[in-house]
Parts: structure tokens; sequence; C-alpha cells
């Protein structure tokens, strides 16, 4: 997986050994099928269409605001340059420049923004990134290949101290200009700019050079080591990764790419639902949120009679039923408090609350599913929020509730802070970040980008099909989905 937070220079190491593990634990070894045979599992029964209340919408209305308000306050006006989080002062994040280049439609759609000054924001965010140094110093350069640095300095927009070049996150960052590219679409010339270098970044992106153990696409490369040695393979939020690479016209890597990413799939049951697994819940959402997949199937989804929405539906129920269950005993957990994912957290140790000795952490990739549970009692807003397409049924009352139960603690001038542990409720001794409040548990004080990003489009995606329907046009998407493999739905009738 991705590295997904703000880090201190000396801590990048363990950090990158962090996702390195979650990755092999969770991907890169051999498919284990929980069905004997292989059998098909059974659908879960569609829920009935929910139509949220009038204070529902209302809440949906501030929500989506206040979340967009992340990306266009903090971002750099003149390059677009999006910080990782804030307050806390931080680098630029690759990553989060694509959800940012993402929230820019939405805001004009809302009315939020004009579309002329979207237009221009994005413009100048692709504008930089496009003639920005690329080569194989250790400082100075943006990217390399076509691909950037996972972090960059705010003040110039180079290498931040000795991060990799990041696939994933470069591909974030393609997908944000790609659906802008879809969506600015008017004859003028600032329109017309925006779609001709969204272009460019991608054509330019060498994705055969990422395959240094072919057929598999690596995590990355630094100068000073080379490509990474690890590669993306199994179930996770890089499927994104595949299916640009997959669509490319001047690097387009070999079908067999899809195939080898898939052999890693793991298979399981977990409180009901069988489901094809990940812990944290990021990684049903991030392709998500780019990519329509009601109704397009590959071959693995073609023989489960699933698709990939119903699977991160699936997800969704699970560690909702997980949260009711709270076999651990978690503060606050349940029907309305509920969401697992990578995230802040409010220390590194132990605790002895109520008699039973308590193990928690800063950042972690929190989740639960049927082969892995990380769970230390801190819940994310955005682990919901990022699922409310999947399962508004559940997630719409739960966000609610929990602005309810937050209060300016946890819901403020940006919405949702990224992560509440309430178990942590009467002692602030040893928090690293964030505060305690007394009786009510931590708080993060941070945003974080990567964080804030799923929670606005995915509620777009939710209430007005935006990003979807519109990347349903992008031809570039359409030509990696169909060399994975996909058939049905709206690919069907979508131009070839």
């Amino acid at each position: 997986m991705t590295v997904r937070t703000s880090l201190a220079p000396a801590a990048w190491a363990l950090a990158v050994a962090m996702a390195a593990a979650l990755f092999i634990t969770t991907g890169c070894q051999p498919a284990t099928m929980a069905h004997a045979g292989g059998a098909t599992a059974t659908p879960t029964a569609p829920a009935r269409k929910f139509v949220p209340s009038a204070r529902q919408t209302a809440f949906l209305d501030t929500l989506e605001r206040r979340t967009f308000g992340f990306f266009w306050d903090l971002s750099d006006s003149l390059r677009g340059l999006t910080p990782d989080r804030w307050p806390t002062q931080s680098f630029i994040s690759v990553g989060a420049v694509g959800f940012a280049l993402t929230a820019y439609p939405i805001g004009a759609e809302r009315g939020y923004v004009t579309r002329e000054a979207a237009a221009e924001r994005v413009l100048r965010t692709l504008e930089f990134f496009w003639t920005a140094r690329e080569d194989t110093a250790r400082a100075g350069s943006t990217g390399y290949r076509g691909f950037f640095y996972h972090f960059l300095v705010p003040e110039t927009g180079a290498r931040f101290k000795d991060v990799e070049l990041s696939t994933m996150d470069s591909a974030l960052l393609f997908a944000g200009a790609l659906f802008c590219q879809s969506y600015f679409d008017r004859a003028n010339p600032r329109e017309a700019r925006i779609r001709a270098i969204a272009d460019s970044l991608y054509d330019r992106a060498d994705w055969t050079w990422t395959q240094i153990r072919p057929p598999t696409i690596v995590l990355g490369w630094d100068p000073e080591h080379g490509h990474l040695p690890y590669d993306w393979r199994g179930y996770n939020e890089t499927m994104l990764v595949q299916i640009l690479a997959l669509g490319s016209t001047t690097h387009r890597v070999h079908p067999k790419t899809w195939t080898a990413y898939t052999e890693g799939y793991k298979w399981g049951t977990f409180h009901g639902q069988d489901y094809l697994g990940f812990a944290p819940l990021f990684g049903y959402q991030y392709t998500h949120i780019w990519v329509d997949f009601r109704g397009i199937r590959d071959s693995v989804m073609r023989a489960r009679g699933l698709d990939y929405f119903e699977n991160s539906r699936r997800a969704t129920l699970a560690q909702h039923a997980y949260a009711i269950d709270n076999p651990a005993n978690w503060a606050g957990y349940g029907d309305r408090m509920w969401g697992l994912t990578a995230c802040d957290g409010p220390l590194d140790g132990t605790r002895t609350i109520a008699g039973r000795s308590r193990e928690f952490h800063t950042y972690w990739p929190r989740g639960a599913t049927f082969n892995t549970v990380r769970d230390d009692g801190t819940i994310s807003p955005s682990a919901a929020g990022g699922s409310i397409a999947f399962a508004p049924e559940i997630v719409v009352p739960t966000l609610v509730a929990m602005r309810d139960r937050f209060g300016d603690a946890g819901f403020t001038r940006y919405g949702f802070v990224d992560a509440v542990n309430p178990t942590l409720r009467d002692s602030a001794a040893g928090v690293s970040a964030g505060h305690v409040v007394q009786g009510a548990g931590w708080y993060d004080t941070d945003y974080l980008g990567i964080d804030e990003g799923p929670i606005l489009a995915m509620t777009e995606n939710y209430r007005s099909d935006l990003v979807w329907r519109t990347m349903r046009k992008n031809p570039h998407v359409i030509r990696g989905l169909r060399a994975a493999g996909f058939t049905g739905g709206w690919l069907d009738r979508a131009p070839r």
C-alpha cells in the first residue's frame, strides 16, 4: 500500500517498511480461496433505495462544502500543491494533489467556486507538473520517467528528503487529471489546454519502465537504490495503477499484468459477508472514486457472480457488523460508530484502562477482515464516509451521528478531523498529537488530504454520480478496463 501520512524524516524508513509489510500480508501471496473449489459466493441482497431525510441532506451539504474547503483553501493557488495534512505543517502530497484535482470540478458543480476559477486552478496545477524538473538527481527534481515523488517540498515542489518515486501516488494524480480532462470539455482556450496537458502527463508516464519484474508493476523507485523490491499484487487500492498502465497509448503494459495482479486475491467470510479481502477500507474506495464498477466485471468477478462495487459494499457491511459485535470491547463502537482504515492515532504504547492493558498506535493501517484485524479503538470518519456510495443506508446515519457526538472537537472548519478514539478518554499522558477531551476520548486535530478526498468524492458520487459519469467518457479509462478484460453494463455501450 502507499504510505499515507505526514512523517518526520527519521520515521521514513520505518513507514516504508510498514507499508511493505501490509502489502505482503494482504496482497502478494498466492490466492487462498475460502470457498471450496472456488464456488461462486451468494450475492448480498441489495438494500432498498435509501432516501436521506431533510436533516441528513442538509448535513451532506455542509460536509461537502467544508471538505471541499480543505483543497481549495490550502492548495497553493499558483502551482496547485496540496499539503499532506493541516494544521500541522507538512510536505506536499502528490496523492492529495490528485484528490484536489478531483475536488475542483465538484466545487464548480456545487457552486462553491465558479467553473472559470476551478479551471484556472486545475490548469496551473497541471502546468506545474508538466514543466517540473525530471531527472535522476537526488535533490531538486519533482519526478522521473513521467512519475512523481511521493512527497514534495512546499516552497519548490522538488523531492522531499529521500522519499520514493511512487507509482500509486502518481496514479492518483493522473486520475484527478483525467477527471478534469473529461469534465472541462468546453471549446475555450483554458479548457482545451487542460485537456491537452492531461493527455501529455498521462502519455509521458513510462509504465513499462516500472516493470522491473514483469509483468507486475513496482511500488516505486529512488535514485539512491533504483526500483524498490516490492511489486503490486493482490487486491488493494492499486487497481487504479493497473488500469491506467493498461490504458496507456504510449507505454502500455501487457494484459498479463492484470492477471498477475489478480492472482494474489484472497477470498473469505467475515461477519456474514463473503468477499475479496483487504483490511483497511480505503483499499475498497480509492479506485472506485474514479471508476464506476457497477455492472462491469473482469474474469475473476464473472466467475463469482459479483462486481467490485458489490465487493466493496460487502466489505463495508462486514466492518459495520464487526463494530456492532465489538469483540475487543472498545469504547463507543456500535451501529453508529465504526470504520477502520489507515489513519492517525493517539500514541505508540500501552495503557491500562478499566483494569485492561490496551495497545495504541499513532499512524497505523487499521482494518478488519477475515485474515487480518488491526484495531486499537481508533475510528476514522473517512472509513465510513468514503464508503457512502456502497451502503448509504448505514453510512449517512453514521456520519450524522458522528457529527452530533463529536461536536466541535471532531467536526470543524474542514469537516471531520482524521480520527477519534473514544477509549482513551481520561488522560492525555503520552499522547503525541491531537488532544483528549475528558470523558469523551482522544480527538485528532489534523486533517489528511488523502482521507478528505474520499469523503468528498464518494459523497458526490452517491448524490449525483458526477465523477463516475464523467469518467465513463474518458477513453484512457475505457481502454484500460477493456484491456483488463472488463465487460458489461456501461462499458459495453462506451465508444470503441
